[in-house]
């Protein structure tokens, strides 16, 4: 017998070993009730992944569990904001049991990682789409930002780039990598970097997730700030079994690629130090790729000091 729509949210999504204290009412009334922590601001970002869009129709539901809440959680260490609930709406066009089960392992499990607990949402029947809400909270005036980036500064990226949109072509058969099984992990299942986020608030000037190529996503932290960059392509951070690949190859995928997740910012020179103790403490390598420049929100590439010319292109929906 299918299961009713009320049965599938009791059965997959009720049952949550997260339970705040700030949570005050949550799955099975009309809203959420929330107490928010004194002296913070709310921090909300929505995402949607679309079916044979954003993921392949027959991906493994567990690493979908997992990348819907992920790149939600990237939005909010882009913000340096701390998780705290989520709400998922899902379009399904059956309710199958094992795929379920499956998808909420993956979902439950991030979420109790991260002590993040789910609040309510709503099912379904359609072509298959997953829309998740995330709520954190970052201490009064403390957020990143795009638009407090200032000339000078100098743009750190954390982990490497790149990775995810060569897990993406091994997939679609255009390359033939070293360990892909890596790179297809790096696209299905990112890590989202909630600890760098919140380490950042304090030496910061600006930041961004990745997820639309390095580049287009620079660009936005140059519109809002009003200041150009100029990017060393030699520096930018790729995965060791890339370098196996053209210098071009190379720079596309860590460019224009998008789906990474990881963090983009911005340092003042005088806070440059300071990200030593960030990076220990987080295990994750932050790398210089350049520097702010006053003038026109342009962005400016060299290789080994000479400027170059490229023709990248990052994700958009309506145009890719």
């Amino acid at each position: 017998m299918p299961l009713s729509e009320f049965a599938l949210i009791k059965q997959y999504f009720q049952q949550q070993s997260v339970s705040r204290k700030d949570v005050n009412k949550g799955i099975g009334d009309d809203c959420a009730l929330l107490t928010m922590p004194v002296n913070t601001e709310l921090a909300v970002s929505t995402d949607t992944l679309v079916a044979d869009v954003h993921f392949f129709a027959d991906v493994d539901p567990f690493t979908l569990g997992h990348k819907a809440l992920a790149v939600n959680l990237s939005d909010l260490a882009a913000m340096g904001a701390i998780p705290a609930w989520v709400s998922l709406a899902i379009t399904l066009p059956q309710a199958e049991q094992a795929w379920l089960e499956s998808f909420a392992n993956g979902f439950m499990g991030l979420a109790e990682y991260y002590d993040l607990q789910l609040i309510g949402g709503d099912t379904t029947k359609g072509p298959l789409s997953i829309t998740v809400t995330i709520h954190g909270h970052v201490p009064q005036g403390k957020s990143l930002r795009r638009d407090q980036a200032k000339p000078g500064d100098w743009l750190y990226v954390s982990g490497t780039v790149g990775d995810a949109a060569a897990g993406l072509a091994q997939l679609q058969q255009k390359l033939q990598l070293v360990q892909p099984e890596y790179f297809i992990n790096r696209l299905q299942q990112p890590s989202p970097r909630i600890m760098v986020g919140a380490a950042l608030r304090p030496i910061a000037s600006s930041c961004i997730d990745i997820s639309d190529g390095l580049a287009q996503d620079l660009q936005h932290i140059l519109d809002s700030s009003g200041c150009g960059a100029v990017v060393d392509l030699e520096k930018i951070p790729v995965h060791e079994h890339l370098k196996d690949l053209s210098f071009e190859q190379q720079i596309q995928l860590a460019l224009a690629g998008g789906d990474d997740y990881e963090l983009l910012f911005s340092v003042p020179e005088e806070k440059k130090s300071l990200l030593q103790s960030v990076q220990q403490q987080s295990g994750v390598p932050l790398t210089c790729i350049g520097r702010l420049q006053a003038g026109a929100p342009t962005l400016t590439f060299k290789h080994l000091g000479q400027p170059q010319q490229l023709n990248l292109a990052g994700w958009d929906h309506f145009t890719s």
